[in-house]
């Protein structure tokens, strides 16, 4: 598989003008869920942004916390007025996915939904945040709550805002 470019200046306007390089992302390693991301960033979100009948997709980007790598993944997310939310089940596994570490350590992320990149913060929804955003989530995937039961981890609701610039 090919691996895409991370055009560094154009995601972070900081960057603009800069001799900065693009870098490379680094897309899952799953094979299904890397075969989604090519389409999905191949068609604009043509593909692979109703991932499955009234199931919608964005592909997130971090910023590895060990490697400094950029790393991308495909995520269910549901809209919260102006933000998006994503949930870190790793299908109930006992650690959380590498996403969400990474996340922790370094809030600013890259976010394409469809054809619409952006910047967006990330932050871990506090307990009552958390209760209404995880309905709102299981709504559209009710196997959270499957995961929950798996794994003796909160799963963490994680909410995306959009940084306006």
């Amino acid at each position: 598989m090919r691996t895409p470019r991370f055009d560094a200046a154009a995601a972070h306007p900081a960057l603009r003008g800069s001799s900065v390089e693009p870098m490379a992302v680094k897309d899952s390693p799953t094979g299904w869920v890397n075969e989604h991301i090519q389409k999905y960033v191949e068609t604009g979100g043509a593909e692979g942004h109703e991932w499955r009948p009234g199931v919608f997709t964005l592909l997130l980007t971090t910023k590895g916390r060990k490697s400094g790598e950029m790393r991308r993944t495909a995520l269910i997310y549901q809209r919260a007025g102006d933000d998006y939310v994503v949930v870190a089940s790793q299908g109930g596994k006992p650690q959380h996915p590498s996403w969400y570490l990474n996340l922790a350590a370094d809030p600013v992320v890259d976010v394409q939904v469809e054809a619409d990149k952006f910047q967006a913060r990330a932050r871990t929804a506090g307990p009552d945040e958390r209760d209404r955003l995880w309905k709102l989530m299981n709504e559209v995937w009710p196997s959270y709550a499957d995961y929950q039961k798996k794994t003796d981890r909160e799963i963490p609701v994680v909410v995306l805002e959009p940084i306006k610039g």
